[in-house]
């Protein structure tokens, strides 16, 4: 091998390295860097490896120097490593530098120059791995900075091999991989083949960048969309959002910036030529595509379609959704294999709980019943009376007990002695109630510090005793799994592990804020620490009776837990073409 040696012609090393450079694409000053670090391996392998030799090719006239180098230390010299120690080949203490030369400082370095060697078969295997592994860096540095900025493109490349279900794909200047998961079902290639493919990932490992591929991305699709649709690609129509179920079917929601555009009808285009295109390269995926809306709600019954909606019940701290559909639409709203309604919630980002009109009607006497029932036992009222107060609106005995006394009073038949001796009622039926919880808390153990942790009630502080959480520590030495209940693999299997307040459906934050405050009881962290609520910001001050009604809808938030949208949301334009 001809880089190899030291008094190879110096015109040959620059023709190896320029050939080296343009073969690999990459700079050829990192091949002469390479070649000067395997001419160094090599002359330390003959002189000595504790000798300090430095090797230096002139880039342009291939001139090569190889020579040795002896610094001055300090004589208090010590090494910054332990297991680094005085070289006495590489350095000399000022005391005995100064000795030879007068004018040595700390630092002065001495060059001596080496003669010109032939590498031995050791040194040249050597020197061949050093330039080969320096040239595969390269290649994988160079490789990772051509495609880390190309994430959410679309690139055309050749298959060059399969394995084990995973395509590895020939991209030019590197190469991508496609795996099995990533491609869409039924969909084969054989070598030599030209694919499209999307790129999703690209990650920098140590056996080299790995450019992540994929057909069945949902950003495949809308980047096949751009290709086909200009007023996409031009912007005037943004793909918000996009679910797939590889290979059967996707949806795809839209939004035109010019009112005078369907963003629906321009995505489908001219008896669905452009929609068809789409399709075609999906291997006949049915895609559905919608309005986005910026209306919850609306936005969710859009996703839905085909299927008609009734009503839709948001609730925001859960991040579910329940919608009510008639009871002949039920199964076209959940879809076959429950395709339909899982594409919508992936589209939207909502988890949705779907139930037919007659499962609602059934639910709300149930529970109109049972809340009657409540408001008799706690009240000691007749029916009529507890009926009133369920059409009401009143749910629980604590909402009766601390409401203001004129919404009772209000109702239809009450009156200001009729809503005093109501709430008085309900006070006492909670009084009693909390005196049964705290005999039953203290019977369990449970210390009367945990009643004063913030947001820990008579009925939770019973859960944590049954749980045998007894004490501040206690509590404050939780996870928040084993408040909620969570989930752990035994054997291979997935199974449910309750937590002690999982009756109470507590919010991840709050079970957190619970963890929080016992640790500020117990002492473990100071009340400064725990996470502070954002500060509401308020529009400029009007003059006194003058209100901004787009202020006060701009500062409410987008929609209150319970929320109840009916049927005046629209379920959609029956008229537009809603498949391809």
């Amino acid at each position: 091998m001809a880089v190899a040696g030291v008094s190879a012609n110096r015109l040959e090393l620059l023709t190896i390295a320029d050939a080296v450079a343009r073969e690999k694409n990459i700079d050829k000053e990192i091949v002469v860097e390479a070649i000067e670090e395997a001419i160094q391996k090599g002359a330390k392998s003959r002189y000595g490896a504790h000798h300090d030799i430095r090797a230096k090719i002139d880039i342009k006239s291939g001139e090569m120097a190889l020579t040795r180098h002896v610094t001055v230390v300090a004589d208090d010299w010590q090494p910054e490593d332990e297991l680094e120690e005085f070289n006495d080949s590489a350095m000399v203490r000022l005391t005995d530098a100064s000795k030879r030369d007068p004018e040595a400082f700390v630092g002065k370095e001495y060059i001596e120059n080496l003669p010109p060697f032939e590498f031995g078969r050791v040194q040249t295997q050597m020197a061949r791995q050093v330039v080969t592994g320096k040239v595969r860096d390269a290649e994988r540095a160079n490789q990772y900075e051509e495609f880390k900025d190309r994430v959410g493109e679309i690139v055309n490349g050749t298959v060059k091999r399969v394995e084990y279900g995973n395509t590895v794909v020939d991209l030019g200047r590197g190469e991508g991989i496609m795996r099995r998961n990533d491609s869409i079902p039924r969909e084969v290639f054989n070598i030599g083949d030209r694919i499209r493919t999307y790129i999703y990932d690209v990650r920098a490992e140590a056996k080299g960048p790995q450019v992540m591929l994929s057909r069945s991305h949902p950003g495949f699709m809308a980047k096949l969309f751009a290709q086909e649709v200009p007023e996409v690609y031009d912007g005037v129509i943004e793909i918000r959002a996009a679910a797939r179920d590889a290979g059967s079917r996707a949806k795809m929601a839209v939004l035109s910036n010019d009112s005078s555009i369907d963003p629906v009808g321009a995505c489908v285009g001219m008896r669905g030529s452009r929609v068809q295109a789409v399709v075609a390269e999906l291997q006949g995926e049915k895609i559905d595509i919608i309005q986005w809306n910026a209306d919850e709600p609306t936005f969710i019954v859009n996703a839905l379609a085909p299927a008609e909606v009734s009503k839709v019940v948001l609730d925001e701290e859960a991040d579910r959704v329940e919608v009510v559909v008639p009871d002949e639409q039920l199964s076209l709203a959940i879809g076959r294999r429950g395709q339909n309604v899982r594409l919508a919630s992936q589209l939207t980002g909502w988890q949705i709980d779907i139930i037919t009109e007659s499962q609602d009607s059934e639910r709300r006497q149930r529970e109109f019943s049972e809340r009657t029932a409540l408001f008799q036992e706690a009240l000691d009222v007749d029916e009529v009376i507890a009926q009133l107060l369920v059409t009401e609106g009143f749910a629980t005995v604590e909402d009766l007990a601390f409401v203001e006394p004129y919404e009772i009073s209000d109702i239809e038949g009450f009156d200001e002695d009729t809503a005093e001796e109501l709430q008085a009622r309900a006070r006492d039926f909670l009084d009693r109630q909390a005196a049964i919880l705290d005999a039953k808390r203290v019977e369990l153990g449970v210390q009367d510090e945990v009643m004063a942790v913030p947001g820990v009630t008579g009925a939770i502080a019973v859960a944590l005793g049954e749980g045998g959480i007894k004490t501040v520590e206690d509590l404050a030495d939780l996870a928040t799994d084993e408040i909620r209940g969570g989930y752990e693999v035994k054997n291979g299997e997935r199974t449910k592990v309750p937590g002690v307040l999982e009756a109470f459906n507590l919010a991840q934050e709050e079970a957190e804020m619970l963890i929080l405050q016992a640790r500020v009881a117990a002492g473990w962290i100071d009340a400064s620490e725990l996470p502070q609520p954002p500060e509401p910001e308020y529009e400029e001050e009007l003059a006194e009776g003058e209100y901004d009604a787009d202020a006060v809808f701009a500062a409410a938030p987008e929609g209150d837990e319970g929320e109840v949208v009916d049927d005046e949301v629209p379920a959609g334009d029956p008229d537009q073409p809603e498949n391809a």
